[in-house]
């Protein structure tokens, strides 16, 4: 009798098992554990997924506007011929809002929720670098397409850029000053509450000094989100230099630039990318005349891939394609190029594919990506006439 009900109870125990081994489903990849970051499942369902963040609203949206329209054109092109390795791309895109806080918040969903094979983002430096350790972290590759900070890439070996550092951009202001406006004095006005700012400003120092300029009394500074600046720009008047840089975004310069006009500062002024907005002489009008920026391309450059772009933005969105939105559409296609070479979304393979970029023709110059995932390429240097920006002359890598 103990053996039958031994029997009996074996029996249905094993039926039991084999009832849960054949109805109960297999847990998900994302659910099992495992001892490195999961793998972007890019490729599923014929899509490979890549994700943006960038601030389409907020303090300087059109910066992200302009970026997310590049992106979104440069994804429908490659879409059109086929796609990346045989399937089309999926493009995810987040408003950070211009905020350091909501850009980690987008790259952790991104990376997360999205499981993106590779990250694109942002143009202000302050938001990238809260970003880059996210990205870093979760080892998926992120590739800014205009944050100039050099901290940024500094973050970690997944963190790229397709843009010059602020480096080089702050070299390229102050040889300028030096060289073609003979500019022997000079003061800064710079944004403390942006990475951006202190990072050129440090540089143009150095360099400027350097070179057998002088810096006039104290760097005077402004917040973001400031509206006068009557009481710096007062100071500056007083000492008379030869030019002001100011490497701020174009909200606060463009009050700053009719402000020195009302005051009478006569000083040329100069700066950064941050310019590069058509709010920039909406606001300030007449006054942003004669000032001088460096930037990374020229819509009047000749170049067959400029004016492929040009002709094919101002198809889709009825406007000129600004210099943000130029990094961009690099930034994309570099990634795409990187997907190609790897053979694979893989997010370490496209990391390493990235790495080894080299004379990429984009719209904003001949691209590759150093030792350091910088890219090594020229600068434009622009000026404002009658109300548009104009051609000074390019500025070749070190």
């Amino acid at each position: 009798m103990r053996y039958l009900v031994t029997s009996l109870l074996l029996a249905v125990a094993v039926g039991v098992l084999a009832v849960c081994l054949s109805g109960c489903p297999t847990p998900k990849a994302s659910e099992q554990p495992s001892a490195t970051p999961a793998v972007s499942p890019a490729a599923a369902g014929g899509e490979i997924v890549l994700g943006a963040y960038f601030g389409s609203t907020g303090g300087f949206a059109t910066f992200g506007q302009s970026s997310v329209k590049a992106i979104r054109l440069a994804t429908d092109e490659i879409n059109a011929a086929g796609g990346i390795l045989g399937k089309q791309i999926k493009l995810v895109v987040e408003d950070d809002q211009c905020k350091p806080e909501e850009a980690a918040t987008a790259s952790q969903k991104l990376i997360q929720q999205d499981k993106v094979a590779c990250v694109i983002g942002e143009v202000a430096s302050s938001n990238s670098l809260a970003a880059a350790p996210i990205c870093q972290k979760n080892q998926t590759p992120m590739v800014s397409p205009s944050s100039t900070n050099p901290a940024v890439t500094a973050t970690g070996d997944y963190i790229f850029r397709v843009c010059f550092t602020d480096d080089f951009q702050g070299k390229v202001m102050a040889r300028f000053a030096s060289e073609k406006l003979k500019a022997k004095t000079a003061v800064i006005f710079s944004d403390v509450s942006s990475d951006y700012s202190k990072g050129l400003s440090q540089v143009f120092r150095e360099v400027f000094t350097a070179g057998g300029g002088k810096i006039l009394g104290e760097e005077e500074s402004y917040t973001q989100g400031d509206k006068d600046f009557r009481a710096q720009l007062t100071k500056f008047k007083q000492l008379n230099p030869d030019v002001m840089y100011v490497p701020g975004y174009y909200n606060e310069v463009s009050l700053i630039l009719s402000q020195a006009k009302e005051l009478g500062l006569k000083a040329t002024v100069l700066g950064g990318d941050g310019f590069d907005s058509p709010k920039l002489v909406e606001v300030a009008g007449k006054a942003a005349d004669g000032c001088y920026f460096s930037n990374h391309y020229s819509k009047d450059d000749p170049n067959p891939v400029v004016q492929k772009f040009v002709t094919d933005f101002k198809a889709k969105y009825g406007e000129v394609p600004d210099a943000l939105a130029a990094c961009a559409y690099d930034a994309l296609r570099i990634v795409v190029d990187a997907i190609k070479a790897a053979g694979t979304p893989d997010r370490t393979a496209i990391r390493d594919a990235l790495a080894k970029t080299k004379d990429f023709d984009g719209v904003t110059g001949k691209i590759t990506i150093d030792e350091n995932r910088n890219a090594r390429k020229p600068a434009t240097v622009l000026t404002i006439k009658d109300g548009k920006q104009t051609f000074v002359q390019s500025m070749p890598p070190a």
